[in-house]
């Protein structure tokens, strides 16, 4: 057991170091080759054009750790190298995207295509455990199993919207899933998961608020896509009662987002990838909360749900049950406050001075600003 995690302990840490350098090196190549967000609507939150691409050095810092000790330990089967091809082209669909704003759709079937790679190579759900009786798929593990993974490769991009979120939330979603595949002495699962979360690690002090360079979906959609992979031969194949909830409790904060976004969306009449500014993390922006304190509040959201994942892979339901009446009895009381800064930041923009009576100097001066930071 010390020798397995001594592999998993040195696993994390190189790809957090390998992560660590590259990102400024992915910084300097994002600014040579114009790979800038530069903001353009009241959605972004950031207010002067920042470096894309960052995804790059998480791949990075994730293939060479996970490359040298799973070589090393386990060899390079077939599967790891096809899951590895799958998650490059996740990656460089990214990086397209970052580059040239993709069709939407065309960006969807790209996902289904990298889905479809690890698929290939038998990485399915081929069956969950409910009240301990398995139940088995058959044919349909296939398309339950892309779907599953496009969801995850979208979740985790849609809630990349607040410097540092996404990367936290996959690092803490990542220690969930170590702990797991740990728990179950998969050391296999545990070594690629710990590679992951070094990764993010890494990548968070450039990413964290103010941020140096974006993750983009080059970053985001890999993530997603990759924690996907990773519970299904981890958290969906536990013994527990109810193993198809545990990967969807640990990512329940993109999951929970992402759905109600498509919803609201297709109900409202518009597409369900038109973008707009009623996430989650809007929404606590609006209540008058700063960045860092909104990501600080959503990473304990997900920490408390990867804490229920893990009690729930172990089938301590009566742990389970006590820790969520807990959190949701927490979230109530928050809930009072969580209004009341909403009502005072409502209180405060009206209180502002409309375009009308703002001098014209004032207007004339930010275009100006604008106009300097687009170029």
């Amino acid at each position: 057991m010390n020798q397995d995690f001594m592999r998993i302990l040195a696993a994390l840490v190189t790809a957090l170091i390998a992560a660590l350098a590259a990102t400024p090196l992915v910084r300097a190549l994002a600014i040579r080759i114009g790979a800038i967000d530069v903001p353009k609507d009241a959605r972004r939150m950031h207010k002067k054009p920042i470096p894309l691409i960052g995804g790059l050095a998480i791949f990075f810092g994730f293939s060479l750790s996970a490359g040298i000790f799973y070589s090393i330990f386990f060899g390079l089967d077939r599967q790891a190298i096809t899951v590895w091809f799958g998650g490059l082209f996740i990656v460089a669909l990214g990086v397209i995207d970052d580059m040239i704003a993709l069709n939407p759709w065309v960006k969807l079937a790209g996902q289904f295509v990298g889905a479809g790679i690890a698929v290939s190579q038998h990485f399915v759900i081929d069956y969950v455990n409910i009240g301990g009786f398995e139940v088995d798929f058959g044919i349909a593990a296939y398309p339950i199993t892309v779907l599953w993974i496009v969801i995850m490769t979208n979740a985790v991009n849609l809630i990349d919207g607040l410097d540092g979120l996404a990367c936290g939330v996959s690092a803490i979603s990542s220690v969930s899933l170590l702990i797991i595949a740990m728990l179950r002495s998969d050391t296999q699962t545990a070594l690629l998961t710990a590679a992951l979360c070094g990764a993010c690690l890494g990548f968070l002090p450039y990413n964290a608020n103010p941020a140096k360079i974006f993750m983009g979906d080059t970053g985001a959609m890999f993530l997603g896509y990759t924690l996907s992979v990773l519970s299904i031969i981890g958290a969906f194949k536990t013994s527990a009662l109810l193993s198809f909830l545990i990967p969807i409790i640990i990512f329940g904060l993109p999951i929970f987002d992402t759905s109600f976004a498509f919803l609201r969306r297709i109900a409202t009449g518009h597409s369900p990838f038109q973008a707009d500014r009623r996430h989650l993390h809007h929404r606590l922006i609006d209540s008058g909360y700063s960045q860092r304190q909104s990501v600080l509040i959503l990473y304990a959201i997900c920490s408390i749900l990867g804490l229920l994942g893990i009690l729930l892979s172990e089938n301590k339901l009566i742990i389970f049950v006590i820790v969520l009446a807990a959190s949701v009895l927490i979230g109530l009381l928050n809930l009072r406050r969580i209004r009341h800064h909403a009502k005072l930041a409502a209180e405060a923009m009206h209180s502002l001075p409309t375009d009308d009576t703002a001098p014209a100097g004032d207007s004339s001066s930010a275009e100006q600003k604008d106009e300097q930071k687009k170029q």
